[in-house]
This record gives structure tokens, sequence and C-alpha cells, in this order.
């Protein structure tokens, strides 16, 4: 860990560095670099959000490492709501993760504020169709014991695309619409869930879908001490007692706990995030996902289209 430290005290010192290079020369940056830096500055107005967008673009599975490891456990309550409002994702049904990455035109929804309930991060800027990578997951790859696969991070749109091919080609492919979706529903069928993901540093909008895992995922994590890091997606699991045979295999798949089992399958509302993991789960179809205005709206592309 203390190696990571070192790594990541390095990388900040080689940023200021090439950002006085960048200022004083124009041209040592790779492009992509470039590129990320001034939409950052453009975006926030401060050398310092720069440096956090490069680290954290640069050194995602270092940064969020320490952060699970020394900084979230010690954060007030205050810092808890301080840090979902600058870092936080919605929970995404399949069926709206696959229109997330195969819209049809150029959206750019400015304000997002009834459904991502956070104060900043809230832009949704997607070309069409938007450009898609395959990126290791930073949160498995810091565990010695993860999931597979890695490669399992969607990162979307300009300008995060090209920076991650060019300064993480090993852990990075470019994917068509038909690979996005095709993952999707793999991670799916692991009993995986889909969340968007929104970051001040990360230009204050969307940036990634993630296909987490209960097991390895740090905001999933986060949440454990308070952090209030996932916002729910709009819908709320519905079990049919006719169908249900109490087998149990939607209560050990949910990964927030929601689901218990007594003599039939019973969803506790307050903890459902409307993932939609337990439907993909249940061998007899008894369960659906019900549209419920008390758990927010759903980030649905279609709509904002």
């Amino acid at each position: 860990m203390i190696r990571a430290l070192l790594r990541v005290v390095l990388f900040g010192a080689l940023s200021l560095f090439g950002l006085w290079m960048w200022a004083e020369r124009g041209r040592l940056l790779r492009p992509s670099t470039a590129r990320l830096l001034r939409e950052a500055a453009r975006a926030s107005g401060r050398n310092g959000t720069r440096l956090h967008t490069y680290v954290y673009a640069r050194l995602p599975r270092e940064y969020i490492g320490l952060a699970l490891k020394f900084t979230v456990p010690r954060f007030s309550s205050r810092s808890r709501q301080n840090a979902a409002d600058h870092y936080h994702g919605k929970v995404l049904p399949t069926e709206l993760a696959k229109a997330l990455i195969s819209v049809n035109q150029p959206i750019h929804v400015p304000d997002l504020e009834q459904i991502i309930p956070y104060p900043v991060a809230r832009e949704l800027i997607l070309n069409s169709p938007p450009d898609v990578v395959a990126f290791e997951c930073p949160c498995r790859a810091r565990k010695p014991q993860h999931c597979e696969p890695t490669q399992v991070c969607m990162i979307v749109g300009q300008p995060f695309v090209d920076f991650m091919l060019e300064h993480h080609p090993a852990k990075t492919r470019r994917l068509t619409t038909g690979e996005a979706i095709t993952l999707l529903e793999e991670e799916r069928a692991r009993g995986h869930i889909h969340a968007a993901y929104f970051k001040d540093a990360m230009l204050n909008r969307f940036y990634a879908i993630c296909n987490c895992c209960a097991c390895c995922c740090g905001a999933i994590e986060a949440m454990q001490h308070g952090v209030p890091m996932i916002a729910a997606s709009g819908f709320v699991a519905q079990v049919n007692p006719a169908l249900c045979a109490a087998c149990g295999q939607c209560a050990t798949a949910c990964p927030f706990h929601a689901i218990q089992v007594d003599g039939v399958s019973r969803v506790d509302w307050e903890r459902c995030m409307g993932c939609g993991v337990c439907v993909g789960q249940c061998p007899n179809n008894a369960i659906t996902l019900e549209r419920d205005t008390r758990k927010g709206i759903p980030l649905d592309v279609t709509q904002l289209a």
C-alpha cells in the first residue's frame, strides 16, 4: 500500500510538471491528455480539478483502493454526503443500460436533477452512437481474490475513450454497439448490476457504465460505510407468490440483501435498488421490476432524447 501511495504522489508530481510544460511548450502531452485537461479546465476553471481528473483517469485502481482503505472509513456524517455528491452512480436495469450505449441521435442533457439526486455531476453528453471501450475494473483489480472477467467497466464518450486507449492499451479494448450490448447481457447473467457513474473530476458528467459485483465494487463497499453513492433505478422488484418456489436463488443473488425467503420470497422495499439482478436469476420468472416513483426517476435515455 505504501508503494501504491508513492506511485500516486509520483504521478501527481509528474502531472504538475506536465501541466507546466504544456503551458510553456504546448506540444509535449499526448493528444488525449491535452484534450482531457482542456475540457476539465473548461468544466471547472480550476487547475486543481485538472490534476484530479488526470490522476483519477490515469490511476483508477490506486485512487479507489486508497480512498476505500484510508479515507472513506474515516468520513464524518457530513463528509459521507459530500463524497456522494461528487462521485455517484445511478442503477440501471439492463434494458436501460443497453439504450444508453445504443442511442441513435446525439444527446446533451445539462440538468438531471430529478434523475440524479445530487447537486453536481449531472450532465449527460453522448454522440450517436457513443464511443465505448471495455476497461479493466479497478475495483476487481485491487482485490487479490476477485470476480472474473475483469475487463467489464464500460467507458463511454469522448475524451474519456481516447484517454483510456492511449494510456491503458493493455487493459482497454474498443467495443462496437453489438459487443457492448453482449457484455451487458453477459454481466447480467452473472448476477452483476449495471450503474451509470458521474464524477465531478470527470467533467461533471456521465462517463461510465460499471458492471458491479457486490464482493468487489467500491461503491457498494462505500455504502456499507454510510456513503450513499448509488441512487436507486426508479424501479422495485415485485414477487408473484403463485410462481415463487422459495428456492432462495434471488436472495443469494441480490447485491443489496433486499430479499428474504419465508415460504415465499419477500422484497425489502427500503433496501431494493431496482437493479433487476433477482429477475435474471429467478428460474420461475416469478419476479418483475415495477416502476415506483418513490424510488426516483429512471435514467431512460429514450425518454431524455
